[in-house]
């Protein structure tokens, strides 16, 4: 089966400023991204269908046979049954809503297009999980976590933990893969499961409780404070103490400072002793700025800290206010609290912002990838470029010049 993931246009924009970068289903929830997920579910090759300025680094692959699927839907095994079941023109639909359609040859280059194609027969379906707002990322992330663990793990025979002086609780729900170096932590998975990707290190003095995934790559640094529903994306650096969580990948929380019920992308950077308010003095429900809704919105969540896109740094001792949504390629810095809303490519803080040029923009993300070991080329260039020009109107001190 060949499945290609599409961005849902009215959830994607829902999910800016994480979607600028990436498609839908690239967002990373529980220990996979959603694409990984329907991988791993459906044995199937999966691309996606996504925006024009995105398609050169995350093409669609067409063959004879394809079957479509919502990129913010996460698989099931009963949702995996209905998809594998349609035949060609069936369409899944959740309350009106395309969820998967067999296409079979059909050559779509257009989600909206897709989304308004009329199938010769709808079936309804109603999937455990729909990512349709960024809050929804680490709100889920939980239990994510468990399903996820339940796929990569099953019949596989754990590495041991290999220290003598680390403290496990819940061994049986504890999974580590190869390479992975432990010393004097605690790792405590009563209320849920911890995954310990290839390669990662847990330092010493640690606390893990699960639900918990650190992915390939990342460490948990001497003394951090892992509180559950966390998840650690690919080859990132985490200290501090970290609640209900999801950080991408590529992206360092290495010092002290508190991160509760937020959201990073990749490529980002949280100075020393940045903190994060992630419930109001009043304990009244939080409003995030929205895309979608060109202002601000309530999440419905008495706990909602923050969400940061690509490529965004702060620096040391920043504060960040409750239900912050900062975008991509932004450097924040200074005493005080900043806005809660900070647009891409913008620098400074709460004294007040100008505009990160894209040419430096463009320098510090070429240095950040270098270390890495990865290359920030022109197809790299000219999202950022895209990206630069989109969020043009967010940044309303140019106005004034």
């Amino acid at each position: 089966m060949n499945i290609i993931l599409f961005d849902e246009p009215v959830i994607r924009q829902s999910l800016l400023p994480l979607t600028f970068t990436r498609p839908v289903a690239e967002i990373r929830v529980g220990i996979m991204t959603i694409a990984e997920k329907w991988q791993a579910y459906a044995g199937a090759t999966v691309s996606y269908l996504t925006q024009t300025y995105l398609q050169h680094k995350f093409p669609a692959h067409y063959v004879t046979h394809n079957v479509f699927v919502n990129g913010a839907v996460c698989p099931d095994e009963k949702l995996i049954e209905q998809v594998k079941a349609l035949k060609v023109g069936e369409g899944l639909y959740c309350e009106g809503m395309l969820i998967a359609l067999n296409a079979d040859n059909l050559d779509l280059h257009d989600a909206a297009e897709l989304v308004m194609h009329s199938s010769s027969k709808k079936i309804e379906c109603m999937p455990e999980s729909i990512i349709r707002e960024v809050w929804e990322i680490f709100v889920q992330n939980g239990n994510q976590i468990r399903s996820d663990f339940k796929v990569l793990t099953e019949g596989r025979k754990s590495q041991p933990v290999g220290d003598k002086y680390t403290m496990v609780y819940g061994e049986e729900n504890i999974f580590i893969e190869e390479g992975v170096k432990i010393r004097a932590a605690i790792l405590n998975a009563e209320n849920g499961p911890i995954y310990i990707g290839k390669n990662a290190q847990i330092h010493e003095g640690a606390v893990v409780k699960g639900p918990f995934a650190i992915c390939e790559g990342s460490n948990v640094n001497v003394g951090g404070k892992m509180r559950g529903d966390v998840t650690i994306g690919p080859f990132s650096k985490v200290g501090g103490e970290v609640a209900a969580s999801v950080i991408f990948g590529y992206t360092n929380k290495g010092h002290e400072g508190y991160l509760g019920n937020s959201v990073l992308g990749e490529w980002c950077n949280l100075g020393a002793d940045t903190n994060t308010s992630n419930l109001k003095n009043n304990y009244a429900e939080v409003k995030i700025w929205s895309y979608a809704k060109g202002g601000f919105k309530s999440t419905g969540q008495q706990f909602c800290g923050l969400i940061m896109g690509d490529h965004s740094k702060c620096g040391i001792n920043t504060m960040f206010n409750t239900g912050t949504v900062v975008g991509v390629s932004a450097n924040i810095f200074g005493a005080g609290y900043p806005r809660n809303f900070i647009p891409s490519f913008a620098w400074g803080g709460a004294a007040g912002f100008e505009t990160f040029q894209l040419r430096k923009a463009n320098e510090v993300a070429e240095k950040v990838m270098e270390r890495r070991n990865l290359a920030y080329d022109k197809i790299e260039q000219d999202i950022m470029a895209d990206i630069f020009e989109q969020t043009r109107e967010y940044r309303v001190w140019d106005r004034k010049v």
